[in-house]
């Protein structure tokens, strides 16, 4: 399947126009193997694909994925008829089916998103009318007491509660997808970066790749006949190779970081606890893994190259979390707040510009036949990976 072939350090020699060939090495090739790439490749392999998947990483998921706050959304907040709202929804209703039928972790805890003062009540009613646009029916709004009834540490003048928000075990769901890939028999090929890409008329995609494992260096070149970019962080640099011959310009990548930290001991809640959302951030809220155990984040820090070190400042960013978190949880006691895990977001918006949508391109976008990209794919991402499979499936009939 893999071809040899050398190539300068910082360049992918091609062959000429008059050597492609037209019987590609594999039918489809998907670049990441996080969630939402190997959600995509399990989606197409059960459709009929020939599906080798390409992971930079020595492990499935090791970026944005395993990076999360693991936590299945209801779809509350996404505007009506976005594809963040529609893939949220029903992806939400995949996922819980999946867990279940492959014995994936996860729990449906419920979710609180909280009002802490009483010029926060109209944005509660805001995002109830969005949510029931969204098909999100179940919604229950409470009162100051009806709260403090399901959970007394927490402190809030009214609130929302959305009984179908839960979480799940990521790392769990992955090796599923990655089963159910290999099941189909395609590959999920590890320790391997794509170098160049090339989308030549009338032939198939050609990929250059190296090794980033035991063979560091080592090259390779394959063809395909269809190619999936959802490559999270990496995906700008890889559409713009692609774009180079077809004026194509794929969405800027504008990373950012978010710290998490777990509560030492055992959390007095039951259900997952939000504050209201602002400026396309969800705030630093609490959330329950499948273990019951309690974690809250993640903070917003945007990023000229992305970094997942822990950085306390001497304990003046466990402070802030503290200050936020007491604003619905007065009974902190901020000793308790251990330093965890800190995730990046791939972003496609400027810090202060409004979210936008997923971006996924087809040739609507880019022109290129048999091209699916996929940008800025956060939060709702691990949520939506199972409908985003399908979707993009969807694009690329056999």
């Amino acid at each position: 399947m893999f071809h040899e072939g050398e190539s300068k350090e910082n360049s992918v020699n091609f062959p000429s126009a008059s050597r492609h060939v037209t019987t590609p090495d594999v039918e489809t090739v998907v670049i990441g193997a996080g969630v939402v790439g190997l959600a995509v490749a399990r989606a197409l392999a059960e459709q009929g694909h020939e599906v080798l998947v390409l992971e930079r990483h020595d492990g499935i998921g090791r970026e944005t994925s395993s990076r999360s706050s693991e936590v299945i959304h209801a779809g509350l907040y996404y505007p009506p008829n976005s594809l963040k709202a529609k893939l949220c929804v029903e992806g939400r209703r995949r996922l819980y089916e999946f867990a279940r039928e492959n014995g994936v972790p996860h729990a449906r805890y419920g979710k609180l998103l909280v009002a802490t003062a009483e010029d926060e009540r109209e944005r509660l009613d805001v995002i109830a009318g969005t949510a029931l646009a969204n098909g999100v029916s179940d919604i229950v709004r409470l009162s100051k007491a009806d709260v403090r009834a399901r959970e007394p540490e927490v402190s809030a003048v009214a609130a929302l509660f959305s009984p179908s928000t839960g979480v799940i075990d990521s790392h769990a769901l992955m090796v599923a997808l990655e089963g159910h890939i290999r099941g189909a028999l395609g590959s999920v090929v590890l320790n391997t970066e794509v170098e160049g890409l090339a989308a030549p008329e009338g032939a198939p995609f050609e990929i250059a790749t190296h090794s980033t494992g035991a063979q560091a260096g080592e090259r390779a070149k394959l063809t395909a006949r269809n190619l999936v970019i959802a490559a999270s962080l990496n995906a700008t640099r890889l559409g713009a190779m692609l774009g180079a011959s077809s004026r194509y310009q794929p969405p800027e990548t504008y990373p950012a970081r978010g710290h998490y930290y777990a509560l030492d001991g055992q959390a007095p809640f039951r259900h997952l606890v939000y504050p209201l959302p602002g400026d396309g951030w969800l705030g630093i809220h609490l959330t329950l893994d499948v273990a019951g155990r309690a974690r809250f984040g993640p903070d917003l820090e945007w990023q000229q190259q992305p970094s997942t070190h822990f950085d306390d400042e001497n304990g003046a960013r466990r402070a802030r979390f503290a200050c936020e978190i007491r604003r619905y949880w007065p009974g902190l006691e901020e000793e308790r707040l251990l330093p965890g895990y800190v995730g990046i977001r791939p972003k496609i918006y400027r810090q202060g510009e409004p979210a936008p949508d997923f971006a996924i391109h087809g040739i609507r976008e880019h022109g290129i036949p048999r091209l699916v990209a996929l940008y800025g794919i956060e939060s709702p991402g691990l949520t939506s990976s199972l409908a985003i499979g399908a979707y993009v499936a969807a694009m690329l009939p056999r």
